[in-house]
């Protein structure tokens, strides 16, 4: 831009000066001058010519001239950049080689930097240092050096992000932490401190420092709106845990404020609902609750749903799972809080059917188990059931709060493992690599069902016959060289009595209490023997 300006400035001033000419020219006339008695005449373009010259040989002069005055500056002025260009250089080079691990040859260039350009003008050179000194294991000089950085306020963030490296790397948490929040006062907008000190404020349960410093950092735009928003309710939903025993209004509040942060943050929505039923308002909790189901149906939500109030009836907790499967159809999370709540009323026929469309829309550990629960409760069949546990043993784990690889039975807003916040995902742990699907593949829920073998039919015990006045029992006894003949051979009851047993289930003391000197069976008083020995 500026070459442009001076080219239309030199074409403006030739214009401007051909302009001058052509005008005198058109207008002729002469220039008389006595000086000392003498008389000078010319024309006036001559007199313009010679104007002219005269002041570019002044100026020419005057350029001359101040060259000349300033050259012993100018000279001096050169040196002085071309000697902090090849300190620069070296800095350049030294800083590639630190971050290469080069140590020999940073080191090297560190100290051709120093003896071109001045350390306390360039804060560079220091951190060419430190970076030098980590890689040749000299931890103690780098954190003076780090120190000495922090001091300077150009260079504090910095020596504060070094300092907590090397705390960091030694196990000195405490001293990390300081350093941290030490860089998040001063300078808010820095990420690794704002992360660091959220996640010591996070582990130490101060979450009010949490959120205000949570703020500071929306102001300062080093998280997003979504991301800020995200955290802000996590902080918001354990805080309420915290509170939940000692002050369940106040939890309620900080769980609803995290819900509209976070529509669908199962564990704020779950603290609400059971705030809201300490005060016996069943309506806004069972609405909490509706309104997270919609958005993420959750066992845990249809488990406190279901049972919010303690006096309700299996029929009515059915009627609250079969409300819920309304507002999120064709879910697994929906058939299985229907599917259970049915087991508890005793309607088989809906359990399995609810469960066998789970399973049908993804093979969990959890549904077939609930499949061997109904069969137990239903049928009885032993054969069933274990076909029901071995599908569940073969089967894709739940889904569990997971963080970082730990599996948790309950959700926390911070990770045991990291310390990252809001780590916690509801899903399945990692368990293997599921194979290709192939065309014709059949599903897992589809071969158990296929495979699941008949209900057994039980013979029943044999009746006790009565022959000319004596109780007999049929023993039948199959043969070993015919199977299909039987042999039926009448024996005497009191001789079978050890081996057919049936299936009565004896009353403690005939029924009725006990008193001190025994129980004597009013059926067999006639046939007991008398003994001698009276106690009254």
């Amino acid at each position: 831009m500026a070459t442009v300006v001076k080219i239309l400035f030199f074409f403006i001033t030739i214009l401007v000066l051909g302009f001058g000419f052509s005008w005198l020219a058109d207008r002729p006339g002469s220039l008389s001058i006595i000086w000392e008695g003498q008389l000078i005449e010319m024309s006036l373009m001559v007199a313009a010519t010679i104007v002219i010259g005269i002041v570019a040989i002044v100026m020419a002069f005057w350029w001359l001239f101040r060259t000349l005055w300033t050259s012993p500056h100018s000279v001096r002025r050169y040196f002085r950049a071309r000697t902090r260009d090849r300190g620069y250089q070296a800095l350049s080079t030294g800083l590639i080689a630190a971050g290469s691990g080069n140590a020999i040859l940073a080191r090297k260039m560190s100290a051709r930097a120093r003896g071109l350009l001045r350390a306390d003008q360039e804060p560079l050179i220091l951190v060419l240092d430190a970076q030098a000194a980590i890689i040749e294991g000299r931890h103690d000089e780098a954190r003076r050096i780090f120190q000495q950085m922090s001091e300077d306020p150009e260079t504090k963030e910095l020596g504060l992000r070094g300092l907590y490296v090397e705390a960091s790397r030694l196990g000195a948490h405490e001293a990390a932490r300081q350093y941290a929040e030490t860089a998040a006062e001063k300078a808010p907008y820095l990420p690794w401190a704002a992360k660091a000190t959220l996640e010591y404020r996070c582990r130490a349960g101060h979450w009010d420092d949490a959120i205000r410093l949570l703020d500071q950092q929306r102001v300062a735009h080093v998280l997003d709106r979504h991301e800020a928003d995200r955290l802000k309710a996590v902080l918001l939903t354990a805080k309420a845990e915290d509170q939940f025993e000692g002050e369940p209004a106040a939890a309620r509040d900080h769980a609803l404020k995290a819900l509209k942060l976070a529509k669908d943050l199962v564990p704020a929505a779950i603290i609400a609902a059971k705030a809201y039923l300490r005060e016996d308002n069943l309506r806004k909790a069972a609405s909490t609750l509706e309104q997270v189901w919609k958005l993420s149906p959750h066992p845990e939500i249809a488990q406190a749903y279901v049972r919010a109030r303690s006096g309700d009836s299996a029929v009515d907790r059915l009627k609250k799972a079969e409300k819920l499967e309304s507002l999120k159809p064709n879910n697994i999370e929906s058939l299985l809080a229907v599917a259970e709540a049915a087991l508890d009323a005793q309607e088989f026929g809906k359990a399995r059917a609810k469960a066998e469309a789970a399973a049908r829309i993804e093979s969990r550990e959890r549904v077939y188990l609930l499949l061997a629960d109904i069969e137990e409760a239903e049928t009885g069949d032993q054969g069933r059931i274990r076909h029901w546990m071995g599908q569940a043993v073969k089967a894709a784990r739940d889904p569990a709060w997971v963080a970082d690889g730990h599996v948790s039975e309950r959700w926390m807003p911070v990770s045991p493992v990291t310390g990252r916040l809001d780590a916690f995902e509801w899903k399945v742990p990692f368990d293997q690599l599921e194979g290709p699907v192939e065309e014709g593949y059949v599903s897992g829920a589809e071969r158990a069902l296929g495979t699941l073998p008949p209900i057994a039919v039980r013979d029943p015990a044999p009746a006790p016959r009565v022959v000319d006045g004596e109780q007999f029992i049929v023993v039948e006894e199959k043969s070993k060289a015919v199977a299909n003949d039987t042999l039926a051979t009448p024996v005497p009851a009191a001789l079978t009595e050890q081996k057919v047993k049936p299936d009565v289930i004896a009353e403690p003391f005939f029924g009725r209490p006990p008193d001190d000197p025994g129980v004597k069976d009013p059926h067999n008083a006639g046939t007991e023997a008398k003994t001698r020995l009276k106690l009254f």
